[in-house]
C-alpha cells in the first residue's frame, strides 16, 4: 500500500485497550475511535449487558485529563442531571445560569444510556450541544470540550421528532452479544480493568491536533469515488433517504482514517465504514456491508453453475459409457455369468475378473483420444479459472490485511469467502480430473470401428 508519510502514531495499542477482553467489538471499538479522532458521535445500538458504557468509559481513560459524564435516561431526567444545577448566586443577581461543572458541559467524553427516552427540553439542549459544540448557559453561548458523545440504545427511534438528534451520531452501531460459537470464551475471559492504561495506548492531543489539520487535504480516489456513486445508488433504489450533510460528513470521516493511516488518497477498503454511516436502521447494515463485501472484497458468488453442469454432464456420459453392454456378437456377458455361477459364494475368481472386464464395451481408440481430447478442453478452462481466483484472492487478502482500520472478523470472512471460492473450483478440478481418467481408462478394442463420438453437450458459461 501506497503511504505518504506516517502520523507519528499507530492505533494498535489504542484499539488493543478498547477491545481487551471484550469478545466480537472490533466493529464497535474502530468506530468508537476513529470517531473520537474526527471529534463525531457514536450511538451504540443494542440490548443491556453488551459493554456499550465500558468502551466509553476505556474511550475515556485514551485520552489524558479527559473527563468523563455518564447518565441513564428517562422521560423523567430534568435538565439539571445533565447540564448542572441553577447557580442560586447567580438567581440573587438576576441571572440563569448552571454550575455545568463535572456535568455533560464540562465532559470531553460522556455516555447517555437510552439516549431517545429523553424529553424535548433535553433533547433540544443535547442538538446544539453535539452539533455546535455551544452550550447555552443563560445569556451566554459557550464551548464545550466535548469530544465524543457515545449513545446507547435498545433500538432506533420511532418517533420522528428524534430524526434531528438521531442524525447527529455519524457512525450507528449494532452491538448483539456474543454468538454461541463464542460462548466459552465469555464465560472464561477476564475483561475487567488492568491497571493503569499503556503509556503507548494513550492518544496524544498533538498528533490528533495534527490529524484533523492533514484530513481534509487528503482527496477521494478515483476507486472510493466509483463506490460512493455506487453506495448512492444503492440508498435510491432501497429506499434509504441520506442527507446530503451525512455524505460530507462521511468524506470528512473517511479522508481522516486515509490520513491516520499515511495513504496519500482515500481507498476502497477505507469504506468498511459505510454500513454504519449511511444505515438508518440495523436491519439495513447487512445490506451496506454485502455492498462492501461484493465491490471491493470481490466475495460475490462465482458464477459457475455452467461449468458445474459441464463437469456433471461428462461424470453422467462417462457412467453410461461405463454401463453400456457389449457389442451384440460379444458373448462375454454369457461368460461372465457361467464365470459366477462354478464360483464359490465369498470368492472372485481370477476368471471372474477376467471376464468381468471383457463383459464391458469395448471402444475404438478414437473413441477415447476424443472424449479424453473434449475433457481437456473443460479442465483447462477450471484451472485457467482456479488460477484467475487464486491470483484475486492473494491481491484482495493481501490490500485487506494492510489496511489498519479494518475489523479482523471483516479480515476472517474475507478470507473465508474467498477459500470457500477457490476449493470450490479446485473440488470441480479434481472432480473433472477423476472423469478424464475414467474415460482414457476405459476397455479399449483396436478392432472397432474408428469413429468419433458426438460430443458431450453442456451449456457454456
Amino acid at each position: 500500500m501506497t503511504r505518504e508519510h506516517t502520523t507519528g502514531a499507530t492505533w494498535a495499542p489504542m484499539l488493543a485497550e478498547l477491545e481487551r477482553g471484550l469478545l466480537q467489538r472490533d466493529v464497535a471499538a474502530r468506530a468508537l475511535l476513529l470517531a473520537a479522532l474526527a471529534g463525531e458521535h457514536v450511538l451504540l445500538l443494542g440490548p443491556p449487558g453488551t459493554a456499550k458504557s465500558e468502551l466509553a468509559r476505556r474511550l475515556q481513560r485514551l485520552l489524558p485529563g479527559a473527563h468523563y459524564f455518564e447518565r441513564l435516561l428517562t422521560r423523567f431526567t430534568v435538565p439539571e442531571e445533565l447540564f448542572g444545577p441553577l447557580s442560586l448566586r447567580a438567581l440573587e443577581d438576576d441571572r440563569y445560569e448552571r454550575l455545568t461543572e463535572g456535568y455533560l458541559p464540562s465532559a470531553e467524553v460522556a455516555f447517555l444510556d437510552e439516549v431517545f427516552k429523553a424529553n424535548s427540553a433535553i433533547l433540544n439542549t443535547l442538538l446544539g450541544l453535539l452539533h455546535e459544540r455551544q452550550f447555552d448557559n443563560g445569556s451566554q453561548r459557550l464551548p464545550v470540550p466535548l469530544v465524543c458523545l457515545v449513545g446507547a440504545s435498545n433500538e432506533q427511534p420511532q418517533d420522528d421528532s428524534l430524526l434531528a438528534f438521531y442524525d447527529r451520531f455519524l457512525l450507528r452501531v449494532p452491538v448483539q452479544p456474543v454468538d454461541d460459537q463464542h460462548f466459552t470464551a465469555l464465560l472464561l475471559t477476564d475483561a475487567t480493568a488492568a491497571g493503569d492504561t499503556p503509556a503507548d495506548a494513550l492518544i496524544d492531543p498533538a498528533v490528533v491536533r495534527a490529524l484533523r489539520e492533514r484530513a481534509p487535504h487528503v482527496p477521494l480516489g478515483e476507486p472510493a469515488l466509483a463506490l460512493l456513486l455506487q453506495a448512492r445508488q444503492h440508498a435510491s433504489q432501497t429506499g434509504q433517504t441520506v442527507s446530503d450533510r451525512r455524505w460530507r460528513q462521511l468524506v470528512a470521516l473517511l479522508q481522516l482514517q486515509a490520513a491516520s493511516r499515511g495513504a496519500v488518497e482515500v481507498g476502497p477498503w477505507d469504506l468498511w465504514l459505510l454500513p454504519f454511516a449511511l444505515a438508518a436502521d440495523p436491519a439495513q447494515v447487512p445490506g451496506w456491508t454485502t455492498l462492501f463485501l461484493h465491490s471491493v472484497a470481490q466475495t460475490a458468488p462465482l458464477p459457475i453453475d455452467g461449468l458445474e453442469r459441464a463437469v456433471q454432464a461428462f461424470e453422467s456420459q462417462l457412467d453410461t459409457e461405463r454401463r453400456a453392454p457389449p457389442d451384440a456378437q460379444d458373448d462375454s456377458a454369457g461368460k461372465l455369468a457361467l464365470a459366477r455361477a462354478i464360483t464359490r459364494p465369498g470368492e472372485e475368481s481370477e476368471m471372474v475378473r477376467i471376464t468381468s472386464a471383457r463383459a464391458q464395451r469395448h471402444y475404438s481408440p478414437v473413441h477415447i483420444e476424443a472424449r479424453v481430447a473434449q475433457c481437456d478442453q473443460l479442465l483447462e478452462r477450471l484451472l485457467a479459472l482456479h488460477d484467475q481466483w487464486l491470483a484475486v484472492a492473494h491481491a484482495v487478502l493481501a490490500e485487506a490485511r494492510s489496511h489498519d482500520w479494518l475489523p479482523p472478523s471483516w479480515l476472517l470472512q474475507i478470507e473465508a469467502a474467498h477459500a470457500e471460492r477457490c476449493g470450490q473450483l479446485a473440488g470441480l478440478c479434481a472432480q473433472h480430473q477423476s472423469t478424464r481418467n475414467g474415460f482414457a481408462d476405459l476397455p479399449v478394442d483396436a478392432e472397432t470401428a474408428a469413429s468419433a463420438p458426438a460430443p458431450v453437450h453442456w451449456e457454456s458459461p
